[in-house]
């Protein structure tokens, strides 16, 4: 069997790729181990930049009419409430950031959008294909299964999880350290005698217990804490005997589990996110402690940067060299969300700003050329993301949406150079000052100029000049 790109993983990641890519009309194909998709709730945060990312796709009304809010904290000790706190700083969303509020969505729905959205484009996923050898040439990889013959591919990507065994062949080594030693295991279960407006958090000599109820759904997620060297009992039975010593709940309120799971907090990082033909997305390229929610989110972010690439260079619009540029974008970011959620895990920072993931940007990427003198220091550059608004009739967002770049000028009637990119002609907007903006695929501004001189160039480089 052959096909453009092979997505080995089916979780949000490779799920997102896939999307993208047939956005674009190149053939990928999505295998995964499993029978099924994932059906837990691990990653149940939606940062408002995967927001906008899944306004991009087209799903995001689909997200909020089965997504929750993140409810306060309320604390009991002794069976009491003690007090509430809110998770999350607000943040009062703007013309140029419509989406300031984290979503609570359990990974397997979200799973489900980004697969129905898939379907509808024609995509697919193979199910029940453990991946057993990969081997490349120059001309493209060659997987192996446990069952079913093999397939060549001219690129595959790595979208199989923190114990990767794309990263295993490939013999690509994780640098990290461990964020809490203490075994922790994580649930979804269905409770009786909790109210759905609160996450409930425990205070016991035992351990820390926190309950939160999963919008959309009538299921909570259930984290529990252990001391160091504990045999974790995963089991309905071990679970309500958690619960019982834990909280004021008895143990028969712990009235179904539906999935459950054990970890230990670790940060890590792939040495390179790249070899050869292969790459390496999500988990398999980064692995975050769960605080702050950054995890599947800077996943989805790996995936909405590498897919318009590899459309461009299959397509013929751009050379090999771009896909250069993936690992100098991503990994630095995935560095700095790594350092993050330990930060947010050990209680050094609280979850506001900084976890939504708008001020993520690529100024010092070789695809950002800011070719304008003097700017203030607040001000819009290359490789910075492109906010919305409103201007002269139209929305940034609803122009950005779809597999093109976006050619905007703001406040300039300035000559512009023949591109295939459509054009957008709004009146001066703060946020963005003045000036011609060349806005990638993915949202960010590759190229910036208080003119078109230069632009031209840039264009003829992207595959982007008229003929």
């Amino acid at each position: 069997m052959y096909t453009d790109v092979l997505v080995i993983g089916a979780g949000p990641t490779g799920l997102a790729l896939a999307l993208d890519l047939a956005r674009h009309g190149v053939a990928a194909l999505v295998v995964e181990r499993g029978a099924e998709l994932f059906p837990g709730s691990r990653g149940k945060g939606l940062q408002p930049r995967t927001l906008e990312v899944l306004d991009d796709f087209g799903v995001l009304d689909r997200v909020r009419a089965v997504a929750g809010h993140y409810p306060p904290n309320l604390f009991w000790r002794d069976g009491e409430p003690q007090g509430e706190r809110r998770m999350f700083d607000p943040t009062e969303p703007s013309e140029a950031e419509p989406y300031t509020e984290a979503l609570m969505l359990p990974q397997w729905r979200t799973q489900q959008v980004l697969y129905g959205r898939l379907r509808e484009l024609g995509g697919e996923v193979a199910f029940g294909r453990e991946l057993v050898g990969l081997a490349q040439d120059e001309e493209g990889v060659t997987a192996e299964f446990a069952t079913g013959g093999p397939v060549r591919a001219r690129y595959v990507v790595a979208a199989d999880g923190g114990r990767s065994t794309v990263r295993r062949l490939l013999g690509i080594g994780m640098t990290g350290e461990t964020v809490d030693p203490d075994p922790m295991l994580v649930a979804d279960v269905r409770i009786d005698g909790l109210d759905r407006e609160h996450w409930h958090v425990f205070g016991s000599e035992e351990g820390m217990l926190a309950i939160c109820p999963l919008g959309g759904t009538e299921d909570f997620q259930l984290v529990a804490q252990f001391p160091e060297g504990t045999a974790v009992d995963l089991t309905l039975d071990g679970l309500r005997t958690v619960v019982a010593a834990r909280s004021h709940l008895a143990a028969e309120q712990v009235t179904e589990l539906r999935w459950i799971s054990e970890f230990r907090p670790r940060a890590a990082l792939a040495d390179r996110f790249r070899a050869g033909r292969v790459f390496l997305a999500g988990d398999a390229a980064h692995v975050h402690s769960p605080a702050g929610g950054q995890g599947l989110n800077t996943s989805v972010q790996d995936a909405y940067n590498l897919g318009w690439k590899l459309a461009a260079v299959l397509t013929g619009r751009a050379g090999e060299g771009l896909l250069d540029s993936y690992q100098e974008e991503r990994r630095g970011n995935a560095a700095a969300m790594l350092e993050l959620s330990t930060r947010v895990h050990r209680g050094e920072q609280r979850r506001g700003r900084a976890t939504q993931q708008l001020d993520l940007g690529y100024r010092e990427s070789a695809l950002s050329v800011e070719t304008r003198q003097d700017l203030p220091a607040d001000a819009l550059r290359a490789g910075d993301r492109a906010p919305d608004g409103r201007r002269g009739g139209t929305r940034l967002f609803d122009a950005f949406r779809g597999p093109h770049w976006t050619l905007l000028t703001v406040g300039t009637d300035t000559p512009l150079p023949a591109v295939t990119a459509p054009v957008v002609r709004i009146p001066a907007y703060e946020a963005y000052g003045t000036g011609v903006f060349l806005v990638r695929p993915d949202g960010y501004l590759g190229w910036a100029g208080a003119t078109a001189d230069g632009l031209a160039a840039y264009a003829g480089r992207q595959g982007l000049l008229a003929p």
